[in-house]
């Protein structure tokens, strides 16, 4: 049986970040726009991690099932690595999806129902990213679901529960995130790409190859700089923003570097860390400005 530390180690904490980001530069981006319902705020960043510890364990389970975990260079496995049964990592899966259903759904309660179906749309979008028969993210679509529901649905979304509204600083935020949160993906999609190749698992990376996904990662990595310097214009305290290079030095050198497998297991983590930095950096100016 797993133990306690293992089943932490199975939800995948460093991806932590996935979640917590969007809803500070969503939150900074509503102290900008106006009033904030900070109730909300909190419950909505509740929904963000309930959400990304879900798609971790639906993910170890559905990978596990294939067999696409077998042979891992990553983070421990919980289903491929023998140590929990694939019926109690499913169950741990929808218990989580279910604490943010319930969570997004007093939000909707509270604020708009129609975010009853953005929701379900994300819920669903957790559990086929690597779960039923056609998954997408085995097509190659997984850094689109990152960048759509990490990054424009979470940070807007976080926006308008809080403010009621959203407007473009809160998009660019949502672009920026969403770039970073992906890049997250990217890097370890890299890293994968000789197990996911020989288990049938056809990322982007994948389909890219070794030498145009390690460009993607950097492309990645200065759309967030672009964006600090469009909303500096208006919020001039939100260049904070471009503090984000100094965390994004060692990764991007060791992408660009050549780094192969486990070498590429430290670029998941700082690419999360330069998304934080990112969000509370900006989201500090935007509520000074």
């Amino acid at each position: 049986m797993a133990t306690v530390t293992q089943w932490i180690e199975g939800a995948r904490p460093r991806t932590l970040p996935n979640a917590i980001a969007p809803v500070v530069a969503g939150t900074g981006a509503a102290v900008h726009l106006g009033d904030v319902t900070w109730w909300k705020a909190g419950l909505a960043l509740v929904v963000a991690l309930a959400l990304i510890v879900g798609v971790n364990f639906a993910n170890d389970y559905s990978d596990g099932i294939r067999g696409t975990d077998d042979d891992r260079v990553g983070p421990l496995r919980l289903v491929g690595s023998r140590l929990a049964s694939p019926r109690a990592v499913k169950t741990a899966a929808l218990i989580s999806l279910g604490i943010g259903a319930v969570c997004g759904l007093v939000l909707a309660v509270a604020t708009a129902w129609w975010l009853v179906l953005v929701g379900a749309v994300c819920i669903a979008g957790a559990w086929f990213y690597t779960g039923g028969k056609r998954p997408y993210g085995y097509l190659g679509f997984g850094e689109i679901a990152v960048f759509v529901f990490f990054g424009l649905v979470a940070v807007l979304g976080t926006q308008f529960v809080a403010a009621g509204s959203v407007d473009w600083i809160g998009a660019g935020c949502a672009v920026a995130v969403g770039s970073l949160s992906s890049g997250v993906l990217v890097a370890n999609n890299l890293r994968d790409i000789p197990s996911d190749t020989e288990s049938g698992k056809i990322t982007l990376a994948v389909r890219l190859g070794d030498r145009r996904t390690r460009t993607f990662y950097l492309l990645l990595c200065v759309i967030p700089v672009i964006v600090s310097v469009a909303v500096a214009v208006v919020a001039p305290a939100a260049a904070a923003g471009l503090l984000v290079i100094v965390p994004l030095v060692k990764p991007v050198r060791l992408v660009l570097g050549g780094a192969q497998g486990r070498d590429l297991i430290p670029v998941l983590a700082l690419t999360g860390i330069a998304m934080l930095v990112w969000s509370v950096a900006t989201a500090i100016g935007l509520a000074l400005t």
